[in-house]
């Protein structure tokens, strides 16, 4: 008899440690997310300022503000880029010789 009690007690004692690793009833609120910011980047509205021009900082600055683009990057010929889509970001393609060629948002 004494081992039937000592099986019942260690059964009734692993059920209320599996109770204490239940997930709670009712989850903690979780405040909401923030919406996305409004990321624009027009492309146009910075080439007439840009095309054909040395991609000096104050040219890719001015451009990337021409664009209400958040950030800008100036690819090279032949250079390796990560291929995410950005939204905000304008990509200035430049020559050999650091001549904006075409830009484009993304």
């Amino acid at each position: 008899m004494p081992s039937i009690r000592i099986a019942l007690a260690v059964g009734a004692l692993a059920v209320v440690a599996l109770g204490a690793c239940a997930s709670q009833a009712n989850p903690p609120q979780m405040s909401r997310p923030l919406p996305p910011e409004e990321l624009t980047c027009n492309a146009d509205a910075a080439k007439a300022a840009a095309l054909g021009k040395t991609a000096s900082a104050d040219v890719v600055e001015r451009a990337r503000t021409d664009a209400g683009a958040r950030n800008a990057r100036v690819l090279k010929p032949g250079q390796m880029v990560t291929m995410e889509y950005q939204e905000g970001r304008l990509n200035i393609d430049v020559d050999e010789n650091n001549v904006i060629t075409h830009l484009r948002c993304g």
